[in-house]
């Protein structure tokens, strides 16, 4: 007689039989011919570029320098850079990216963390010159970057990694073996939320939300450039604006839709995530936003998006709803579920799964008292940079490579493209239109300003 427990355990070994063999056939598909790199062990050292040093980009160099060497340092803030220079004092030091690449036969890597509409100028070079790469979220500024810095990470066949560090930790992994093992039955229904509350809003609104310094249009007035910011370059391929505190420093300019795509690009890189991974999403068939009127220069502090993916492989077709500041999905405004600040919620046919970074829950609890998890199966890392800098040494893929966070940076940004064309866009991902909205066409492709191209 066969046991539920042997049948548990049988269960297990094929779930990840089947995860192993689908992720080889995904990387094979995607990748095409394995990447083979310079046969390092991983006791090499690589010598790495720096491309912004402050924030986020001290972050990389921190995580970085720990086991590489750092040969070349870059950022537009002059503070920033001779603040790093003083720790690796025979780094080259430049302020413009473009510059970097002069000297590319002295590095093998390069880390990128500089604001969100420069973030494909400086990766598309790195991809270029066939260097490894390591890309802060969102990957890049709109979705036609996305889509062309997908296409030459598969071409330069080099190990790249976008910045959601909390995709290596845990929890993530345990949500997404429980969802593919069917722990919750075939999911049709998903929703993600955050309550950061950062962009435009009414003054209503405004109140309720200390945090928000309320600008509602573009200064016209012109401040004194910091001596130590060199603001054309900052500026970069974006319409040219005089210098005001309103964008510099960050995370000011990330609300501003010259510069940055606001809440949905920057946490959505982290929550829809999540789903992304544990439903092998990649592209939608629609698109629809909704929330207060859409600003011209500015993003918004409170909205939703929803998406509808087609069936992939054995999973059904599935809908996934984001929201933002003050929006939350109408089960969590009931009290159906626990109401967490932010979170993931997937509704499947057997039971539900609340997560967010941190911790998750099978729902309803009772249910699962006596439910067997599934042995781990998806490969534990050190680390996100240190997934990166062992994949540079050996030609293994990354779990948040670009061909994956390609499509997810594309997703997040046609939700805030659908939001501000004000209907819901039906999209042909081969053409990378929306077949019922050429007025979005601009916002799928923002224009550069002169002197700057990513091809």
């Amino acid at each position: 007689m066969t046991t539920t427990s042997s049948r548990r355990r049988d269960t297990s070994r094929m779930n990840r039989r089947q995860f192993t063999k689908t992720a080889t056939l995904a990387a094979a598909g995607v990748l095409g011919a394995p990447v083979l790199l310079r046969g390092q062990n991983l006791n090499d050292k690589l010598n790495v570029a720096v491309i912004a040093t402050g924030g986020r980009g001290g972050a990389s160099l921190g995580a970085t320098a720990a086991s590489e060497n750092i040969v070349a340092l870059c950022d537009v803030n002059e503070s920033n850079l001779n603040k790093a220079a003083s720790r690796f004092p025979k780094a080259r030091k430049f302020a413009d990216f473009r510059k970097v690449f002069d000297h590319h036969k002295e590095f093998d890597a390069v880390t990128v963390a500089t604001c969100e509409h420069t973030h494909a100028m400086a990766t598309m070079l790195a991809l270029k010159h066939k260097k490894h790469v390591y890309c802060e979220k969102p990957l890049t500024h709109d979705v036609w970057e996305a889509r062309q810095i997908r296409l030459a990470a598969v071409e330069a066949k080099v190990a790249t990694q976008m910045g959601i560090q909390i995709h290596s930790g845990e929890n993530y992994r345990r949500v997404v073996e429980l969802i593919q093992t069917g722990a919750i039955g075939a999911v049709k229904e998903a929703h993600v939320w955050v309550s950061r509350a950062w962009g435009w809003q009414s003054a209503e609104a405004a109140k309720r939300h200390r945090d928000i310094v309320q600008v509602t249009e573009r200064p016209k007035e012109e401040m004194p450039i910091p001596p130590h910011l060199n603001w054309d370059l900052w500026i970069g391929p974006a319409p040219y604006r005089p210098y005001n505190q309103v964008y510099f420093p960050g995370p000011k300019w990330y609300r501003w839709w010259d510069f940055g795509n606001g809440t949905m690009s920057d946490l959505g890189s982290h929550f829809n995530d999540l789903p992304f991974w544990a439903l092998k999403l990649e592209y939608p068939l629609t698109i629809e936003g909704s929330g207060p009127p859409p600003h011209a220069e500015i993003a918004p502090a409170s909205m939703q998006a929803t998406y509808e993916f087609g069936p992939r492989g054995d999973m059904p077709p599935v809908q996934l709803t984001w929201y933002q500041g003050e929006n939350k999905p109408e089960i969590w405004t009931s009290g159906g579920i626990p109401q967490w600040g932010n979170g993931h919620l997937f509704i499947g046919e057997k039971g539900m799964l609340l997560s967010d970074y941190g911790k998750h829950v099978l729902l309803p609890e009772a249910q699962f008292a006596d439910f067997k998890r599934p042995d781990p199966f998806i490969p534990r890392v050190k680390g996100h940079h240190a997934e990166w800098l062992a994949a540079c040494k050996t030609g293994a893929t990354c779990s948040a490579n670009f061909v994956y966070s390609g499509w997810l940076t594309e997703t997040n940004h046609l939700g805030n493209v659908a939001y501000r064309v004000g209907k819901k866009l039906v999209w042909d991902h081969q053409q990378m239109r929306a077949t019922n909205a050429p007025e979005a066409d601009p916002l799928i492709r923002c224009p550069y300003r002169d002197g700057w191209s990513l091809l």
